[in-house]
């Protein structure tokens, strides 16, 4: 097999080349962003080979105190993007928030960044998200940019407007009109700059101020109809430079306070054929935007048994946790594989179930002397810690166990959890 595309090939390997170089030279994979994710895709790089150097916001940062090669500098500086992109034969992200104009200087100096500008800023951009995927007729709730709170009131007005007798909007979602006022209630989020619940604000009448508050981030605010969803789903592909992609299960996400809580890989329930529509809707997207990488796809199942796009990631993302140690590959190690265009690997589960449960920095900061309790009382439990320090509600780690009795997974991974936080103490 030839060069990877945009990598040089292996020293020695050309025509006249030794059979056995003295010296092997595995490409180096820059990461921008020192959170969990980079931290997880370095050690998924680990037995590939793959050399990693990461940019970071400080030595603190949970990727930082693992790699080797640590950059400390601020991805919004275009100066510190270059000197870091050197020696690197790829730009990878664990963000979305590397400003789009300096991904396109990077390109410029003739560097492989991937997922690229051009699809990572539908990511980044709600509104530019949102506009493209009606461009390509793909289902998601109704939208639009609004100006100021009266254009909000007037954005619900349309809503109810458009309702028929039955219950269902003209434009095919099903309005949730549970609020004072007609329309109402609406999810407005900022275009940029929101996770977990940040940027989002939940109107429920036309005089509740908490209408007044996204407009003062600066940046253009995205109405939408508050769905009435039976659950959240996710579907998590990969695609490579050269087209190739692969889909993993669909996934329920199960969200608390707009924090995820807990994954079910496969989906409970989920009708075979919605499951394919999800998986190829997913990779329809990754295709006509041109992501290279991982993309999730998260998703609202309506009552009615609809499916609807609710936010893109271009990264790993944290529906995919579960593939650690619930997937003949994981996320972290097909994400490497498609940024340097090697083969992609087998996405299937290796369990009828596997269940994913978030740790979440409690009032209690000595985890470590928890997993005397939770290995002792399950052996098979999977315990990754992120090396954050612990606050309430952070992220700090994440529990993964995998077999053929769901709720009791469910029940483990739940207790597991809750002990590490401790909120469970027995």
């Amino acid at each position: 097999m030839g060069p990877c595309h945009g990598l040089p090939g292996p020293p020695g390997r050309g025509a006249g080349g030794p059979p056995y170089p003295g010296a092997v030279t595995f490409p180096v994979v820059g990461m921008v962003g020192g959170g969990q994710l980079a931290r997880m895709t370095h050690e998924a790089g680990i037995p590939l080979g793959i050399r990693f150097k990461l940019l970071a916001d400080t030595p603190q940062d949970s990727a930082a105190q693992v790699v080797s090669d640590v950059v400390i500098g601020d991805h919004r500086d275009l100066d510190t993007l270059r000197a870091f992109a050197q020696g690197c034969d790829v730009i990878t992200f664990d963000h979305e928030h590397v400003p789009t104009a300096h991904l396109r200087a990077l390109e410029a100096d003739g560097i492989p960044v991937r997922p690229g500008p051009d699809a990572l800023v539908h990511a980044q951009d709600k509104g530019r998200m949102r506009a493209r995927l009606a461009e390509l007729g793909i289902p998601a709730p109704r939208n639009r940019i609004v100006r100021d709170p009266a254009d909000v009131a007037a954005f619900a007005a349309e809503g109810a407007a458009g309702e028929e007798t039955d219950g269902t909007a003209a434009d095919g979602n099903t309005p949730a009109d549970s609020g004072s006022g007609a329309g109402f209630p609406v999810v407005l989020k900022t275009v940029r700059g929101g996770y977990d619940g940040k940027g989002v604000w939940i109107v429920r009448s036309a005089d509740d101020p908490t209408a007044a508050e996204p407009f003062k981030a600066g940046v253009d605010v995205l109405a939408e109809e508050k769905v009435d969803f039976a659950r959240e789903l996710a579907a998590n592909v990969v695609r490579s430079p050269h087209g190739q992609a692969v889909a993993y299960p669909v996934v329920e996400s199960i969200q608390v306070d707009g924090v995820c809580d807990t994954v079910i890989a496969p989906a409970p329930g989920l009708d075979p054929d919605a499951a394919v529509h999800a998986q190829e809707l997913a990779l329809r997207i990754a295709h006509e935007l041109g992501v290279v990488g991982h993309l999730a796809v998260e998703l609202f199942e309506t009552r009615d048994g609809r499916v609807l796009v609710n936010e893109l990631a271009m990264r790993p993302h944290n529906s995919g946790h579960w593939t650690q140690d619930g997937a003949v590959t994981s996320q972290f190690a097909n994400h490497l594989r498609a940024v340097l265009d090697l083969p992609l690997g087998d996405p299937r589960s290796r369990a009828p179930w596997t269940v994913m449960a978030n740790v979440l920095g409690g009032d209690y900061p000595d985890m470590y002397s928890a997993y005397l309790h939770c290995m002792a009382r399950d052996p098979q439990l999977k315990i990754h810690m992120y090396g954050k320090t612990v606050k309430p509600g952070r992220k700090v780690g994440h529990v993964n166990i995998a077999g053929d009795d769901l709720p009791d997974l469910r029940e483990r991974a739940a207790h597991a959890a809750g002990y590490l936080r401790g909120t469970i103490t027995e």
